[in-house]
């Protein structure tokens, strides 16, 4: 059974973050996190908190799941909302500042004695 955890709205670019995200997928949940922890990339911190939520969320689930037998099976970045800014210059211009938004979504799944 999938276990599934979301951050809607991270303050990151999706295209920065889908480059951590390639990393960890398909990988065990320890594998991933020990990456995420010293991958320098920004993104890798929200990443792992995203990891470690959809962890928490198949242990604490009624079904007997076992931490070591736990991959990332799915993970994507969709784009979020973009805010938009005005960054005077000189002479009365305006340039625009686009802060984008992403939303991280991880799905972590127990691995099957077939798979392994």
């Amino acid at each position: 059974m999938p276990f599934e955890a979301k951050h809607r709205y991270a303050r990151i670019a999706p295209r920065k973050a889908r480059l951590v995200m390639d990393m960890i997928r398909g990988r065990d949940v320890d594998d991933a996190i020990t990456m995420l922890k010293f991958a320098k990339q920004r993104s890798s911190v929200l990443i792992e908190k995203v990891v470690r939520s959809a962890v928490a969320n198949a242990i604490e689930q009624d079904t007997a799941v076992r931490r070591n037998s736990l991959y990332v099976a799915k993970a994507w970045v969709d784009p979020g909302p973009i805010m938009k800014r005005f960054q005077p210059k000189d002479r009365g211009k305006a340039y625009s500042i686009q802060k984008k938004t992403s939303h991280l979504v991880v799905i972590v799944d127990e691995r099957t004695e077939a798979a392994a």
